[in-house]
């Protein structure tokens, strides 16, 4: 178990993020209201999405039981890669740890409420990107630390 102490912990403190952040937006605002943190860049935003990024298969009757086996087929091939990674790689466990967390944080969510409940609401001025969350953020840095790790790893070996 000390092993995987890294992704534990962070898939842990992750998910419990991603799912107590979201708890609070959902009991604190109103569906659509909107928080200035930074004028004209930042705002916390309460928006639901019933389809993956950028809203896509929203409408598709088949969008819950696709998610949630993309979501389960994610973890399960997360796991079974963090096997595979040298006990002392710390920056993978905890780039898998943040990318387990996201996809379950998600899960969670589509499972409890049918759709994903997302706050982050990065624009500049009247350009919005679409409104994200805790996990969806968790994944994103995750996958760009995984492709650090693969950049570096490549590195190594044509050094030797």
């Amino acid at each position: 178990m000390s092993r995987y102490r890294v992704f534990i912990l962070t898939a842990v403190i992750c998910l419990v993020l991603d799912q107590l952040t979201k708890i609070y937006i959902d009991s604190n605002f109103a569906l659509y209201e909107s928080l200035t943190v930074i004028e004209n860049f930042f705002n916390i935003t309460y928006v639901r999405n019933p389809g993956a990024a950028f809203g896509i298969l929203s409408d598709s009757a088949v969008r819950i039981p696709f998610f949630i086996s993309v979501s389960v087929i994610a973890g399960i091939g997360i796991l079974w890669y963090l096997r595979k990674v040298d006990s002392s790689d710390h920056w993978q466990h905890f780039a898998l740890g943040l990318i387990f967390s996201g996809a379950g944080g998600n899960l969670i969510d589509r499972v409890r409420l049918g759709e994903v409940i997302d706050f982050l609401d990065a624009h500049w001025y009247g350009a919005h990107w679409p409104a994200f969350n805790v996990a969806d953020s968790a994944i994103c840095v995750g996958v760009a630390l995984m492709f650090l790790c693969s950049w570096r790893e490549e590195r190594a070996k044509k050094k030797v």
